[in-house]
């Protein structure tokens, strides 16, 4: 499929044109360009006029139950406004499919930084490079500290049970990935991990609103030339339930020298890996001081968030094999989804520690 095959199919300019218009008023200045960075739901980045946007809609094609949930994400964005959360500012959202063939919102963008391949070069400084992991921490806090009943969102997840659901539910993804990848491999480790889990699932855990995806690469830092994080994105996984699964989920991303070979190196930023960024401990000992809360049962969690980037790993496999996808990542999972089963296996058996 060409690449302007597969834009064809996650947009209709002219309807989404009309709806701009709409929601905006007349523009003379119209573009529309897919931004391929993200790897799960898909980005556009839209000028309308003098304004800078930025519309999220879900890929194209069977997708797993309650995967690339736009409108709750936008849900969520729009609740937690006006609170010290930083956040890009919503815009609209919609679920007729009639305009581009899918839910969808729109939000403004944002000017910064995502840091991927490395940072730039007003952050090569011990203090700044220091910084970076400081305020991705704090940014968690800030998520963790918010008062969600008074903005609105108590009724936004159950977190009784979350933990053990945390499992159930990435269970089920992976299953429902293997109805179509088991007829190419198998990923035997996986059944290991699941059972592991399983059998030690935390029995008491602090309840606090869950962004779901928190890790450097969805947030943004603005253009100071101290670290400064401006906004986090990919709220689409948020819920209320156990913050350790964040906390687990930002440190699987986060490298340390004495780390072995990345298992997906097309997601895996390593420039921390180098002198004067913070490592995993640091990272930890910083959420423990701010929070007041104990990080215990750190193998589960870390363990938790590999096997669900096995479960996403899986899940892009399955649309890759059923061509819904034009991402030249998606393939690699064949590996890199039998490589996420070992580190999890690894964590469980201490022989990669925090």
């Amino acid at each position: 499929m060409s690449d302007g095959e597969y834009f064809d199919r996650i947009v209709d300019v002219d309807r989404l044109a009309e709806f701009l218009e709409g929601e905006l008023g007349s523009a003379e200045e119209y573009h529309v360009e897919h931004h391929q960075e993200g790897h799960s739901n898909e980005t556009l980045f839209v000028t309308w006029g003098a304004r800078d946007l930025v519309i999220r809609r879900p890929p194209p094609g069977e997708i797993a139950d309650n995967a690339h949930d736009v409108l709750r994400e936008y849900e969520v964005m729009n609740a937690l406004q006006h609170t010290g959360i930083p956040l890009p500012t919503t815009v609209a959202a919609s679920e007729d499919h009639d305009i581009i063939g899918s839910d969808f919102y729109v939000m403004d963008r944002v000017d910064g930084d995502v840091l991927r391949e490395g940072i730039p070069e007003r952050f090569e400084t011990p203090e700044a490079k220091a910084a970076i992991g400081r305020e991705l921490v704090d940014g968690l806090v800030e998520i963790h500290d918010v008062d969600y009943e008074a903005a609105g969102l108590e009724e936004f997840g159950y977190p009784p049970g979350f933990t053990q659901r945390q499992v159930d539910t990435w269970t089920k993804q992976l299953m429902w990935a293997f109805e179509v990848t088991v007829e190419e491999r198998e990923v035997p480790k996986l059944y290991d991990v699941m059972e592991w889990l399983s059998d030690n699932v935390p029995e008491e855990t602090p309840s606090t609103l869950v962004h779901g995806d928190y890790k450097l690469d969805n947030v943004m830092y603005g253009p100071s030339d101290d670290p400064d994080l401006v906004a986090v994105f990919d709220w689409e996984m948020s819920t209320l339930g156990d913050p350790f699964t964040d906390l687990g989920w930002m440190l699987s991303y986060w490298r340390d020298a004495k780390d072995p070979d990345p298992s997906v190196p097309e997601l895996t930023a390593q420039f921390m890996e180098g002198e004067e960024y913070l490592t995993r401990e640091d990272l930890v000992a910083r959420y423990e001081e701010r929070t007041g809360f104990e990080f215990e049962h750190e193998r589960f969690y870390r363990a938790l968030a590999v096997y669900k980037l096995a479960g996403l790993g899986e899940m892009f496999f399955r649309r890759f094999l059923e061509g819904n996808s034009d991402d030249p990542m998606y393939p690699t999972m064949r590996e890199r989804v039998p490589a996420l089963a070992d580190r999890a296996t690894r964590i469980i058996e201490g022989d990669e520690p925090l």
